[in-house]
């Protein structure tokens, strides 16, 4: 997803005071399509395709692989760190720049970063084509979950041309899948402020952390 310069009014309160956008069916019918390796999960707004080549329930290290075609200029949504998974990432087509711990080096084809819990990281396609990055994660089933929520209020349409869900949204996916991601800006304790607060409108407008239309991770048969 796009990274954006956060203000926080801009960001967070002037769109609820003023809510235009929508948000899937809490109640709507669940997806319970089994998940199949080969199948692509695109997010249309940020330009980034993840081809899944394996899924955490399917090896005993919970782990999953992905081929990631991202455009030229896309990148994910800010300095984040994991708190108890660890990722790999190598270029099979193109370069990828990548900052660890404040560091930013480019990833040429056949390399390798790894990034272990806790150390804040951001990646993007700084060059002018679209490349092709193999993606590791381990253990990432609750990881799978995130991006299947995110992707697909994208592609149904519920984020901003940035690729960002709205506020309301985000509040109650960022305390979701806190024990998956968390974000450098805002200051963590502001987050849990405004996120706690902004969470208790969300629900009662009916927003959810996700909904039965993007779960099936947790919903559909494994196969």
């Amino acid at each position: 997803m796009t990274q954006q310069n956060i203000d926080l009014n801009e960001t967070f309160l002037e769109p609820v005071r003023n809510e235009r956008m929508w948000h899937p069916d809490p109640n709507g019918p669940g997806d319970r399509r089994p998940i199949k390796i080969g199948e692509v999960w695109e997010n249309p707004v940020t330009g980034e395709y993840a081809k899944i080549l394996e899924l955490p329930w399917q090896n005993q290290q919970d782990r999953a692989v992905a081929e990631l075609v991202a455009i030229a200029g896309a990148r994910v949504m800010g300095e984040h760190y994991h708190p108890a998974l660890t990722e790999r990432f190598t270029p099979l087509e193109g370069e990828l720049t990548v900052k660890l711990n404040g560091q930013v080096r480019i990833l040429h084809q056949g390399e390798t970063a790894v990034v272990e819990p806790g150390v804040w990281h951001d990646f993007w396609n700084a060059t002018g084509r679209n490349i092709l990055v193999r993606i590791e994660i381990t253990p990432s089933e609750r990881f799978v979950h995130m991006i299947e929520t995110l992707f697909g209020l994208a592609r149904l349409g519920y984020v901003d041309r940035k690729g960002m869900p709205h506020p309301l949204q985000l509040a109650l996916c960022a305390r979701e899948f806190s024990d998956v991601v968390v974000f450098r800006t805002p200051p963590r304790l502001l987050q849990i402020v405004i996120f706690g607060a902004l969470g208790l409108i969300a629900r009662w407008r009916g927003y959810r952390a996700t909904y039965p239309q993007l779960s099936r991770t947790v919903l559909a048969p494994r196969v």
